[in-house]
């Protein structure tokens, strides 16, 4: 028996790993966060599995349920959204089944910030503008911000940033960014990537949450920050230049000896 901690992805059904939704199609358990995983995805569960949504559960009921599968010798599919290594809350699940002797492992998924690039069209590290991609999140009602990880730091990169569980604090973050991006610098507001209703706002610091409250985005949407979500020039990587030599493509390769 084994726990499959699955990433769903951003939205979109199909976006998926194969990986994953074979887990899903043999588990006779699978536990999903609902609102977060679209239903096409758990309905992919085999005729009479226990398909149960965790959302109103709290941690310990669904160990509990874990646990019954584990007695019973049936593997679970405990399906998260995006990929389960940012902000899953599986390691918590995780340390538990620890501690229970319980097998588990973890099937990587799309990031909504991957996601929400994919469908615009945009690459998030272009030379010489942007080659870090920064996943953060700001401290509100959740658990604090470990110290050193707070926007006014963060923000001193300049990196294009993808900033989670933040569309209440819009205020702090362009206060926070300002010194460093600008005002002008531009935003995407990613609201529901990849699901049938998803929404890209594009806007600028300033802007954004004037753009925010006029079409009443209160929740599940990310925010993207950085020069190239902008109309910016950039060269050309070296990746594909004829006259940059590397391991594959080597022109400094020597003569063979006479």
């Amino acid at each position: 028996m084994t726990v499959y901690f699955i990433g769903a992805g951003p939205g979109a059904p199909d976006l998926i790993t194969v990986r994953g939704l074979r887990l899903i199609q043999n588990s006779p358990v699978c536990l999903y966060a609902g609102s977060l995983v679209p239903t096409e995805i758990v309905e992919a569960a085999p005729e009479g599995a226990l398909v149960m949504d965790t959302a109103p559960m709290h941690l310990d009921q669904i160990i509990e349920e874990i646990k019954k599968a584990h007695d019973a010798g049936h593997d679970v599919a405990r399906v998260h959204s995006g990929d389960p290594a940012i902000y899953g809350a599986v390691a918590e699940q995780m340390r538990r089944l620890d501690v229970l002797g319980i097998d588990y492992d973890v099937v990587p998924g799309v990031p909504a910030f991957a996601g929400a690039a994919a469908k615009m069209k945009t690459e998030l590290t272009l030379p010489e503008i942007a080659q870090t991609i920064i996943v953060t999140r700001t401290g509100m009602k959740a658990s604090a911000m470990p110290d050193g990880e707070q926007l006014e730091i963060l923000g001193q990169s300049k990196a294009t940033l993808a900033i989670h569980l933040s569309i209440r604090n819009l205020d702090y973050i362009r206060r926070s960014l300002e010194p460093y991006y600008g005002d002008d610098c531009p935003v995407v507001i990613a609201y529901r990537a990849t699901w049938p209703d998803e929404l890209y706002i594009r806007t600028t610091l300033a802007g954004m949450k004037e753009e925010v409250r006029r079409h009443k985005i209160t929740r599940t949407a990310l925010i993207m920050v950085g020069k190239v979500f902008g109309d910016v020039e950039f060269r050309d990587s070296d990746l594909y230049n004829a006259d940059y030599a590397h391991v594959l493509r080597n022109k400094g390769k020597k003569k063979a000896k006479q």
